[in-house]
Formats: C-alpha cells, sequence, structure tokens
C-alpha cells in the first residue's frame, strides 16, 4: 500500500450524546476509554456513519438527535485517503439523512468511493445463533466493503420486495405489474448474489490472522442465480406465495453459515468465545481483503472488543492491527484494556454538563 485511510478531524453537532465535539488525529490509532454512558460508542457510530447506510447501531436518521438541542445533527469529517484528502459532511434535519463529498452533494453510495470502516459491537457476538436476517446484513455490509455497487442492488432488491408483496397482501394479482416487479426482482437479485459470491472468494483469500481461529465461509441458498432463473421461479411461485401473503424465494431468503476450520465445528455450536474469535477473524480477514483492492486498509471500529479477550489473544489482535497499517478506534471503560497498543492516542469521554466532553489522556 502507498496510502493510509484516516480520519484527521471529526467535527459532531447535536448528535446522540454530543452537543458538540471537535476532534483531531493525528494518523494513529485511537483508545477511547470511559464510564459505561458517556458517549465512547455513540463517538465511534458517528465514524461509522462515514459509510453507506445506518451505520453500526441501524439507527433511523431521527434517532441520532441530540436530546440537549434543538433541530437535527451534523457529522463532518476530514479524511486521508490512497486517492489524497477528502471531506465529508453528513446530515439531517430530522427528515432523511443527506451527504457532502468535497462540498458536492452525493448520495450514500459515493462514500464508498473515499472511504470504507468495519465494525464489531458488543451486539454482534451472537450472530451466528441469532436471526438468519441478521447474518445477511453482515455478509451484504462485508460485501459493500469489498464491493460498493452492493449498495444499489440491496437497495433495489429491496424496494421491488417490498412492492411485489404489497400486491400480494392487496390480493392484485396483475399478470403484468408482477411481471415487470418480478424483472427487476431479478435483476438486483442476481447482482446481489454474484457479489455476496465473489466478496466471500475474497475473503476466503486472506491470510489467516495469527492467535485468531479461521472460519469458514458459505452461502447457504436454494434456487437459481441467474436473472431468467430467478424470474421463472418467482412466476412459478407466485401461487404459493399469494396463498403465504409474501414472496417465498430469493436472495432474501438467504443464510450465511460458518464453520471453525480446524475443528470442523459450525459457528453456532463453537463456545461463546469461540464465536467471538472468529467475528475477530473475520473482520481482520475482511480488512485485508479491502486493503488490497481499495490501496489502503479500512478504518476499524472495535467497540469493547477487548473487554472479553484474555491477555494473549489482545496482543494477538494488537499485532494483527499494526500489521494492518489501519487507523483502527477501540472503546473500553478500563484503560488498561489498551496497556499493550503501542503508539495509540488515548482519549477518556466523560459526561459533561452539556453532554460528552472528549479529552485527551
Amino acid at each position: 500500500m502507498t496510502a493510509r485511510l484516516t480520519v484527521a478531524r471529526l467535527r459532531l453537532a447535536r448528535f446522540r450524546s454530543y452537543l458538540r465535539a471537535d476532534l483531531e488525529f493525528d494518523g494513529r490509532s485511537v483508545a477511547v476509554h470511559g464510564p459505561n454512558g458517556a458517549g465512547k460508542t455513540n463517538l465511534i457510530e458517528a465514524l461509522s456513519l462515514l459509510s453507506p447506510g445506518r451505520g453500526l447501531r441501524g439507527a433511523a436518521s431521527e434517532d441520532l438527535a441530540s436530546t440537549a438541542g434543538p433541530g437535527g445533527w451534523k457529522i463532518e469529517a476530514d479524511l486521508a485517503g490512497p486517492d489524497g484528502p477528502h471531506e465529508i459532511a453528513t446530515r439531517s434535519d430530522g427528515s432523511g439523512r443527506s451527504v457532502t463529498i468535497d462540498g458536492k452533494s452525493a448520495p450514500q453510495t459515493g462514500l464508498g468511493a473515499v472511504v470504507r470502516v468495519l465494525w464489531l459491537t458488543p451486539a454482534m457476538d451472537r450472530l451466528w445463533v441469532e436471526a438468519a436476517s441478521d447474518r445477511r446484513r453482515f455478509l451484504d455490509r462485508l460485501t459493500l466493503s469489498l464491493i460498493p455497487a452492493q449498495a444499489e442492488a440491496v437497495l433495489g432488491y429491496d424496494r421491488a420486495l417490498r412492492e411485489r408483496n404489497r400486491l400480494i397482501r392487496d390480493g392484485l394479482r396483475d399478470a403484468g405489474w408482477l411481471a415487470a416487479l418480478e424483472a427487476r426482482l431479478a435483476t438486483y437479485g442476481a447482482t446481489t448474489v454474484a457479489h455476496r459470491r465473489r466478496a466471500l472468494a475474497e475473503l476466503a483469500a486472506a491470510p489467516d490472522t495469527p492467535g485468531f481461529p479461521r472460519a469458514d465461509l458459505t452461502l447457504a441458498r436454494e434456487g437459481p442465480e441467474d436473472a431468467d432463473g430467478l424470474a421463472a421461479a418467482l412466476r412459478e411461485g407466485r401461487g404459493r406465495d399469494f396463498a403465504a401473503g409474501r414472496t417465498l424465494s430469493g436472495p432474501h431468503r438467504d443464510d450465511l453459515e460458518a464453520v471453525y476450520a480446524d475443528k470442523a465445528m459450525p459457528a453456532r455450536v463453537c463456545s461463546t468465545g469461540e464465536q467471538k474469535a472468529m467475528l475477530i477473524s473475520l473482520i481482520l480477514a475482511n480488512a485485508a481483503a479491502v486493503a488490497r483492492g481499495f490501496g489502503a486498509a479500512p478504518i476499524l471500529l472495535l467497540d469493547e472488543v477487548a473487554a472479553h479477550l484474555d491477555a494473549d489473544r489482545r496482543a494477538a489482535l494488537h499485532a494483527a492491527l499494526a500489521a494492518l497499517g489501519c487507523q483502527a478506534f477501540l472503546t473500553g471503560a478500563d484503560r488498561a484494556l489498551f496497556a499493550g497498543i503501542k503508539d495509540v492516542l488515548r482519549l477518556r469521554v466523560e459526561e459533561g454538563s452539556d453532554g460528552s466532553v472528549v479529552a485527551p489522556v
């Protein structure tokens, strides 16, 4: 890699617990500590919104505004990337989210051209035992980091799916209308599946991370994957779908399966510690794959990751981050969890009279 991707400055206005904040970074990784509820996760959530989508909590735009001040919210960031500096701003006045890149209005999908962000949060720890929809979202986030065009494919598919399901619920058996929607579903669906398979292949090619177990991933799905085959399956399944009240086949039914490679054990039956270690391994492999294609390692947001790792695993994580050369933002309640990280910017978050306050340590 000839360059790094880093956040040089972050400005927040009325975002979550931050009435205002103006933070400068020096390219190093950042360790953020402070008491629970002080605003550590809110800080990295703001960074996650530099990428397309709803960020690491999946929150709607109207839920992100600070209760301490009127109006909407705003996030601004100065970036250094493989193709030079960029200024990103994203905001909401309570009715949706807008994005500007270098002063020009842009769709959220445009963010993938200038920045890549990956994250791991405690809410993801139960990924392998929760609903398949959670694993699909995880897979599409992984895919989006490697193939930004996945955002448009998934969005187009979801819109067409909602429209077809609405016709089904209303009992409208208009063959022409259904055929038009099914053609859109098939086109976007074939692209979505192709991108997912390509992303899994790129992830499989990533090197193992010392100290963490390798997870072998498989896309579990039924039915055709080409556009013509998907359209035919939808057409032939209309009777069954109308009886069920929803569309029963397509990429929205896919699942992601993982196996602890060394033990040949499905992730869903592994211990919670093994599941956590596999998730970390996947995020690091994802970061390595992004670095190969994008020209720089992504920004990593690791929320409370070290709290449940033993000393050896924490050391392995720190070594892996150093080898990637990425800018990572790590949070934790205990400052001691970051003791083994070398050359890191340390910040403390506290609750102030006007919301969260961040200060160097």
